[in-house]
């Protein structure tokens, strides 16, 4: 991951050069984690740049703001717009959207209000993984640190204070040679990855769980879901164990970053034969046509960007 190319940032409604971006240190969000952001992925296609599920990545973007009462000053549509000139001054194809909102300066009480910021990142970012993974699967163990519940804070609300528990599980199973995490949930069934919602393949059925497993519901999970449907796969939603995991005979991950990535080994164990199984592959190339405009069926699933003249000033 590299911002080398990214030589514009939009802040409040301007376009600034990236060394010139900043958060002051009284920044409420800075300091209690008081904010919310989207991950979201543009994609060359043969017609241009595209952005995978701008509306549905947006709508999350105003529910959770909605849940810590952050007052986005800017309409969707006017984020949309300046998501795409964002993209179009960086001259980017293939990059990563990162909108946040937070609360900023004005008060450091506990109980205080303040104003919405809003800032628009974007960047070259490949798959976390690389290629490798997407073809023969990630090494992941069980974290001790467990996901936690909606009773304590609100999992659906893709909040910036909620990745602290994602930061601890991750650098804790990198510390011990693995590629990612896998967290329980307070039951002790399956959650989600640090950053990924789980899929199991079992017997041909395509599994997956919901909010009540304390899960952020993905855009991709929601895709992958679609997908195994449009491919003629049963989908179960339902709660998963982690026997489940260890018994499948197939397992992915999904998420913005990593895409649609298969899981070769829980712990040592491997996953059914130990590699990317044949339904995991099906649902992942067809991802992978989609987001390149290769499945004409699915193309209400992209935002293409529309050429414009980009301005030369600070505007």
């Amino acid at each position: 991951m590299s911002f080398e190319k990214t030589k514009w940032i939009w802040q409040n409604g301007e376009f600034l050069p990236f060394a010139e971006t900043k958060i002051h240190a009284t920044a409420f969000g800075l300091h209690y984690g008081t904010g919310v952001f989207e991950g979201i992925r543009c994609y060359e296609t043969a017609n241009g740049p595209a952005i995978f599920r701008l509306k549905e990545h947006m709508d999350r973007f105003y529910a959770s703001a909605e849940v810590y009462n952050l007052k986005v000053p800017f309409t969707q549509a006017q984020l949309d717009d300046a998501i795409c000139e964002t993209i179009r001054r960086n001259e980017l194809k293939n990059c990563y959207i990162r909108p946040t909102a937070f609360f900023d300066s004005a008060s450091l009480g506990i109980r205080a209000i303040c104003p919405t910021s809003v800032n628009i990142l974007t960047w070259e970012w490949p798959n976390d993984f690389g290629a490798e993974k997407l073809t023969k699967g990630m090494r992941v163990t069980v974290s001790p640190y467990r996901k936690f519940h909606a009773s304590m804070i609100p999992t659906t609300a893709k909040a910036t204070g909620n990745y602290l528990n994602s930061i601890l599980a991750v650098r804790e199973a990198a510390a011990r040679g693995f590629d990612e995490a896998i967290l329980l949930d307070m039951h002790g069934n399956l959650a989600e990855g640090a950053v990924e919602n789980i899929f199991l393949i079992k017997n041909g059925k395509v599994i997956t769980n919901d909010q009540n497993s304390s899960i952020l519901l993905g855009i991709t999970r929601l895709s992958a879901i679609e997908i195994a449907r449009w491919l003629g796969y049963e989908v179960e939603i339902r709660t998963m164990t982690l026997d489940d995991l260890l018994t499948a005979d197939e397992a992915f991950l999904t998420g913005t970053a990593i895409e649609i990535t298969p899981v070769r080994e829980v712990d040592g164990k491997p996953v059914g034969s130990g590699t990317r199984g044949p339904i995991t592959e099906q649902i992942q190339q067809t991802f992978f046509d989609i987001v390149r405009g290769r499945k004409p069926e699915f193309e209400h699933w992209l935002y293409r960007l529309e050429p414009k003249a980009v301005a030369n000033a600070q505007s």
